[in-house]
Order: C-alpha cells, then structure tokens, then sequence
C-alpha cells in the first residue's frame, strides 16, 4: 500500500481537522481506498442512506478519486461518501463532457469514528479503472460543524479549490497485486 498526504487548500483551511492521509492498495478486483482523518471530532457526517448513486456528494463529506490514464485529457471522477452513495462520471477534458460513468456493481464505503480519528474505507472495483498505470488525485472535502468546508489534496494548482486541475493528479495507480 502507498500513503499519501493531503493538504488543505490554503484559501479554505480547516478548523479542528488536523491532518487527512490516504492509502491506496489495488488487487486484482478491488482498488481500497483508506483515507484517515486526524482530529475528526467536528466532522459532520452524512446519515447513512444505503449503496445508491447520486450527484452533489461533494457538497458535505466525501472523498474522491480522480484517475487519467496517459497524458489525457480524458478523465474519470469517483465521489465517496461516508452516506454509502457514491458517483462516477467521465469528462472528456477539465470539466467538460461529463457523462455518468459505467459500473460493474456499486463501490464499496465505510465510516469508522473514533475519540482522536476517523477512518473512511472505500473499495472500487478494478475492472471500473483500467487499464493500468494510470495518473490519480486523491482528495477529499470535509465539513465541519457549522457549514465549514475545507479542501484537501495532494497538491492545489490555483488560488481557488479545483480538484479537476490535472496538475492535482500527481500519485500513480499501479496495476493489481496478483495475490
């Protein structure tokens, strides 16, 4: 597995949330995400609401995956909330000819609090990514009591938030594990 580091986005920095790193491990049917949340207390989570798509996760807590195989400009976008719904579209180049995205079957997502951090899984099958290497951003949105958004990725390319930025997808997905 590779860990990875987010930062917030300087212009929306968060109040209580410390810290938030994400592990990517890739077997043969299933790409995990891990993403842990440092001082998670002040988090508003999402009510569960079952394994269904739907838009507009991104405007509370939710965690995206962002893939491009080659240089692009071709893209897939995958929102994972802590509700159980998820998304995943296609564009054909930063913002632009978004299409929902085909699924084999509904990814996988769990919320896990504890007293000092959180813990948010996430499983997406392989066979919804290929091919192999591919370019990825790794990113979430938090809310914090009160509406307080704060934005966080590998790495920002502008003054305002824009996970879509490809110069935002800088870890690269491996092919599967075969074990």
């Amino acid at each position: 597995m590779q860990t990875h580091m987010l930062e917030p986005h300087p212009a929306h920095p968060p109040l209580s949330v410390s810290g938030v790193s994400v592990s990517v491990g890739c077997k043969p049917h299933w790409l995990t995400l891990r993403f842990r949340v440092d001082k998670s207390a002040d988090v508003a989570v999402p009510k569960l609401a079952g394994r269904v798509r739907n838009d507009g996760l991104w405007r509370t807590t939710c965690f995206e995956l962002f893939v491009m195989q080659g240089s692009g400009p071709s893209y897939a976008e995958f929102n994972l909330s802590p509700s159980e719904q998820w998304a995943a579209y296609d564009f054909t180049s930063p913002r632009e000819g978004m299409a929902e995205r085909a699924m084999p079957f509904a990814p996988a997502c769990t919320w896990r609090a504890g007293s000092a951090f959180a813990i948010f899984d996430a499983a997406i099958p392989t066979s919804a990514l290929t091919p192999f290497p591919a370019r990825a951003g790794l990113t979430a949105v938090i809310e914090e009591e009160g509406g307080h958004m704060s934005y966080w990725a590998l790495k920002h390319g502008s003054d305002q938030p824009d996970f879509h930025d490809p110069s935002c997808f800088t870890a690269i997905l491996a092919p599967p594990e075969n074990t």
